[in-house]
């Protein structure tokens, strides 16, 4: 199928179809969650409004706002549903009305069709914190925020997760399960709740966004970054929390660099080596503005702090002017936050501009990270700035053996000498 293709063409019809489930169909899920009260319906709702889109685009021409066309092809098949039960349960109570707010009966699908023109956004927002309940395990709420909010194919999110499609199919239908048994409430927490579940839910957008800019088994996946940046700033929109605006600048900063990361065959190209004049500066503008903003809030988080360290390096003209000792000393405060390994093999880095290679050797060899392919890679690093060189090639092919990424895969291995 033609991407390029003319909209009023079959092809051209069929790519419109494919970009408006992906960039609206996450809107229309959550609009209809909130009337149904169940998200199999709501989906079933929304599929079919997409599956008529693909009989009718194609013979009729792609319609002047097709966003518009699915959220009200969905809406009059949700308001469809809900009349022929409403008209099924009469038949055994003798009536097919419901109460409103001010307890006065209603037609249902009259209820259903107000219910379904409130603000879009916050239905979003509850179905983002449905999706990333404290009561699923992080596996299912990615999965989950995948699936409802971004609009992914079951066989995609399977495949960011190694899985077959049947098991990830599974997986989410017992996630959506999990949410009716337990009642988990689809709306905003509390002011209460918030810092718990929204930690919860930037958590699962910034794995998102990992798995976007670096996949799992894909050398990058620019649609899941850039659905974890919209996403966050839908988040950050509605709830303009330090730590999510932190997040926000943190992926556009990183974002930003996409461009310079491989090069014309496809090959990884390292920081160092990158040409920073094809850094996208609107984002890194954009990004280092939140971070001012943030910094005047003067709450920090560890989203902050990571968004900081990537303003450093976007401050920096060539990789010869990064300004080391400020990275070093974020790293600092970042692991006073987050004290975990893998802050501390990233302070390796920076602590090996700073202070050389040897004294970061030392940092690393005490880390438990055997397991994790970047630790081999930073060690091998080290190793061969130290004139190591076979111990340096052994450690980049152990790395490149546990690698799952098929560009990092062989980049390590050219440097192992393969």
């Amino acid at each position: 199928m033609a991407v390029d293709a003319a909209p009023d063409a079959p092809g051209g019809a069929h790519a419109h179809v494919a970009r408006v489930f992906r960039e609206e169909s996450g809107k229309a899920v959550a609009t209809l969650v909130r009337m149904l009260g169940d998200i199999d319906a709501a989906q079933e709702a929304v599929q079919d409004a997409f599956v008529r889109a693909l009989e009718a685009w194609p013979r009729d021409g792609v319609p002047p706002n097709p966003a518009a066309w699915i959220i009200t092809t969905a809406r009059n098949r949700a308001i469809d549903v809900v009349r022929r039960e409403a008209t099924r349960e009469s038949r055994y109570r003798g009536r097919a009305v419901i109460e409103g707010d001010d307890g006065t009966q209603a037609d249902p699908a009259s209820a259903v069709a107000e219910a379904i023109d409130q603000p879009v956004a916050d239905d979003q927002l509850r179905l983002i914190f449905t999706c990333c309940h404290p009561a699923l395990g992080m596996e299912a709420r990615v999965a989950l925020t995948l699936r409802l909010i971004a609009g992914l194919e079951t066989r995609d999110i399977a495949r960011a997760f190694l899985v077959p499609e049947t098991t990830m199919a599974q997986r989410l239908t017992r996630a959506k399960r999990k949410i009716a048994a337990a009642n988990i409430p689809y709306r905003v927490p509390s002011r209460e709740e918030l810092p718990a579940r929204l930690d919860s839910a930037l958590a699962v957008l910034y794995l998102v966004f990992n798995e976007g800019y670096a996949g799992t088994t894909d050398a990058t996946r620019p649609d899941l970054a850039r659905e974890a940046i919209r996403l966050t700033r839908t988040v950050h929109a509605l709830l303009p929390e330090p730590e999510t605006a932190g997040l926000l600048a943190l992926m556009l900063l990183t974002e930003a660099r996409r461009p310079a990361r491989f090069d014309a065959d496809g090959a990884v190209v390292l920081l160092a080596d990158q040409d920073r004049t094809l850094w996208d500066g609107a984002l890194i503008a954009e990004g280092q503005a939140l971070m001012l903003d943030c910094v005047r809030r003067g709450r920090p988080g560890p989203y902050q702090v990571q968004a900081a360290i990537a303003a450093v390096h976007g401050d920096a003209a060539r990789f010869e002017d990064t300004d080391w000792p400020q990275i070093l000393a974020l790293y600092d405060q970042l692991f006073a936050l987050t004290p975990t390994a893998v802050v501390e093999l990233n302070r390796a880095v920076a602590l090996a501009e700073v202070r050389g290679p040897e004294a970061a050797l030392a940092l690393v060899d005490g880390l438990p990270l055997e397991r994790y392919h970047l630790w081999h890679a930073t060690r091998a690093t080290l190793l061969d700035r130290l004139g190591r060189t076979a111990d340096a090639r052994a450690a980049f092919a152990t790395a490149a053996e546990l690698t799952e990424n098929p560009a990092e895969r062989e980049f390590l291995k050219g440097r192992a000498g393969h």
